[in-house]
């Protein structure tokens, strides 16, 4: 989409917004339900298990109508199959609209709500808005890692696009929508002057063909012209596309899509002087001096998957068989997915000075390209012994044949001239067990193993268990999961040749066991949390932002509490969590990572207008957090110096206006206020000065 484009629709809807806010009671008409169920007012749109969905065209003829005499020639429309899929129960499909997530390497699918709420909506940041949060470049767009180990991603493949992993559309994340009528959700967040501009840009549009079957796009463009920096210096533009078509029927499933990353960052390697931060007023950041001028690092990833499955009831179906989840079956499947992602960084040495020590290829710029490719092609059966909710629910098994393709520049093709990819070939099996007793107990257990070819000898084993209790009809939920991986090195943490890194690696395997526990009591707002992990040869990024392997084991450990209390109209939200690591130069944590979202939350228009008004905090103790590396895109364990005890707090105005939700916001409020002017989260990356912010999130769907 073009980017002038969509700011001058997103703008003109901002004017619509601020007007219906002044006139609250005109424009929209009023919405009837919720999103994700209820009765919209139209009975004739429920739909149950032997109940037809209505879509537009379907609708009946009114019988009382105008007195006119009916053409009774004209030929009876067939009616239209109801959703009869095995992967949605009689609760879901009675929503207007659902989403779900699929699963490529078993004949699974994770349900989703669609986010209309308006709890957190302030939370604009794609890495803020999990437990704690993220430590990031200070805008948006740019690289990011979560403060919790727990939940960082760890990259076997393309290791060079991990640090943007919060912002990609993958298979497993992409979005499959079932709705009644044609649904569009418009999202806009805008803020800063325009030389500071920072926008945030969101749409989705889903549409059935029929109750089975139905198409979606989703498109997301995120990004700044940046506040430090001469010339735009921190400019960064973030394209994410997912294209999906879902036909989900009573045997018969297939999912399909088409996937669109880009990363677009200027770099510019921090600042030269923290101290233009931390003991000066600067009342122009343009004019602070950056470590590169003119760098670049580009992302472009491109994926088209196809899921098919087709079950086969073991038992022949009567009239009263509405679906054949509840009934013995061998379902058996394949799944295709090809991946392409390729990096480019370039830079001037008049323009990078003496940030980089070394300029292998060129002394004079840097121009360097990698690309890696995947194509797999997995096949799979399951077994539904006897349903789906049964105490063995389901068995899963697979086989799985990936190519890999890895290109970069080697300095013997001076000589050569250019070479031919590298290709490996990755062949494992893996399979997987789940059941459930009734609402009380949830139960699973999977594995892999590579027994041949690239990556043979990796292994993974896992298990979760899930026990429910239930007071007064008030669930509380003890949950508890244990994993043990033995893992390969990424090809590019063993290979890499560009002009300022380069390293030839024979790394070990990675050994890594992982224990986790959770206690969840929705009626108290309450959720504890403990994780245990000790990994052995561990691969990471030591102090001179090289690929290097511990010796040894690194024992991490985690401690998280969510406490949400409410008096009357007033809700003091809390998250903490507490981390430890056994060394530090691997594995750095801060000690303790804190989030607090207090406000006051009232209805101003009955059943009309409800708003949200108060304050966000952030805050994380002082270690050695991460450095980030432009020439590898990269985060490394720095040691130069400590970052943390900073608080950061933002103060905002939430609004939910029937379908409509708005956001007014004070980012930084108390930049300059109090304390010390000491906010980095990654070496030399200070955190954007106070602005301001105003958007909306529009959903349509009648």
């Amino acid at each position: 989409m073009n980017i002038g484009l969509h700011r001058i629709i997103c703008r003109m809807a901002l004017l619509v917004v601020l007007a219906l806010m002044i006139y609250p009671g005109r424009g929209v008409s009023q919405s009837r339900g919720s999103m994700t169920g209820g009765n919209h007012g139209n009975s004739r749109t429920q739909n149950g298990y032997g109940q037809q969905s209505r879509f537009p065209g379907d609708e009946e003829d009114d019988e009382e109508g105008d007195g006119l005499k009916k053409d009774t020639t004209t030929k009876k429309r067939k009616p239209k199959k109801p959703l009869e899929s095995y992967f949605f129960d009689d609760s879901l499909r009675a929503q207007h609209n659902f989403k779900w997530t699929i699963d490529l390497y078993k004949n699974n699918v994770a349900i989703h709500s669609i986010d209309t709420a308006i709890n957190l909506f302030q939370a604009d940041y794609p890495y803020l808005q999990n437990d704690v949060g993220s430590a990031y470049l200070g805008n948006l767009g740019g690289a990011a890692v979560p403060l919790n180990y727990f939940t960082r991603p760890v990259y076997r493949n393309w290791e060079f696009a991990e640090a943007f992993d919060v912002y990609y559309y993958t298979p497993s994340r992409a979005p499959f929508y079932n709705v009644k009528k044609p649904f569009t959700q418009l999202s806009y967040i805008m803020s800063g002057q325009t030389r500071r501009f920072e926008e945030n840009f969101a749409i989705t549009h889903a549409q059935n063909i029929s109750p089975s079957s139905g198409f979606n796009i989703d498109y997301k463009s995120r990004g700044t012209r940046g506040m430090y920096g001469p010339n735009q210096a921190q400019n960064t533009r973030d394209k994410d596309l997912s294209i999906g078509f879902s036909h989900t029927g009573k045997k018969y499933t297939v999912h399909a899509g088409y996937i669109y990353n880009g990363v677009n960052m200027r770099e510019t390697g921090g600042l030269k002087d923290d101290r233009m931060i931390t003991d000066t007023v600067m009342d122009i950041p343009e004019n602070i001096e950056m470590n590169l001028i003119g760098a670049r690092t580009q992302i472009r990833n491109n994926t088209f998957y196809l899921v098919q499955s087709y079950g086969i009831p073991l038992k022949k179906l009567t009239d009263d068989d509405f679906s054949i989840a509840d009934r013995s079956s061998l379902f058996v499947g394949l799944s295709t997915e090809y991946t392409r992602i390729a990096k480019k960084y370039t830079d001037t040495k008049e323009g990078s000075g003496d940030f980089y020590d070394n300029w292998y290829v060129n002394p004079v710029s840097s121009n360097d390209s990698i690309f890696e490719s995947l194509f797999s092609n997995r096949a799979f059966i399951q077994i539904q012994p006897w349903d789906r909710d049964a105490v063995i629910g389901v068995i899963d098994a697979g086989v799985a044949l990936d190519n890999h393709r890895y290109y970069q520049f080697g300095m013997d093709q001076y000589l050569a001239g250019p070479s031919k990819a590298v290709s490996k070939t990755e062949f494992y099996a893996y399979g997987s067990i789940k059941g459930k007793l009734k609402k009380y107990i949830d139960w699973g257990g999977d594995f892999s193993m590579h027994p041949m070819g690239y990556r043979s000898g990796d292994m993974s084993l896992g298990g979760d268990i899930s026990l429910s209790a239930y007071v007064k009809g008030h669930p509380a939920t003890l949950s508890g999961n244990i994993r043990h991986e033995i893992r390969s090195p990424g090809y590019w943490t063993e290979n890499l040749f560009s002009n300022h890194f380069y390293w030839s690696n024979s790394f070990s395997k990675e050994t890594e066991t992982r224990l986790g526990a959770k206690l969840e009591v929705p009626v108290f707002n309450l959720e504890l949390g403990g994780w245990q992990s000790v990994v052995t040869n561990k691969i990471y990024y030591d102090a001179d932002a090289i690929s290097a392997q511990s010796d040894g084991s690194v024992s991490v450990s985690g401690l998280y509490v969510r406490k949400d209390f409410r008096i009357g109209g007033f809700h003091l939200n809390n998250r903490v969590l507490l981390q430890w690591s056994t060394a530090q130069e691997v594995v750095p944590v801060p000690l303790a990572s804190v989030f607090c979202s207090y406000y006051l939350e009232f209805t101003a228009v009955k059943d009309v207008l409800r708003i949200q008004v108060g304050l966000d905090g952030r805050y994380n103790t002082q270690y050695y957090a991460y450095g980030y590396m432009p020439a590898t895109a990269q985060f490394y364990n720095q040691r130069e110096k400590q970052l943390g005890n900073y608080v950061m707090v933002d103060a905002f105005a939430n609004a939910k206006w029937k379908r409509m939700r708005i956001l007014l916001k004070l980012q930084h409020l108390n930049e300059d206020m109090i304390g010390e002017r000491n906010y980095f989260q990654i070496l030399h990356y200070p955190l954007n000065k106070r602005m301001f912010k105003i958007g909306f999130s529009w959903a349509f769907y009648d």
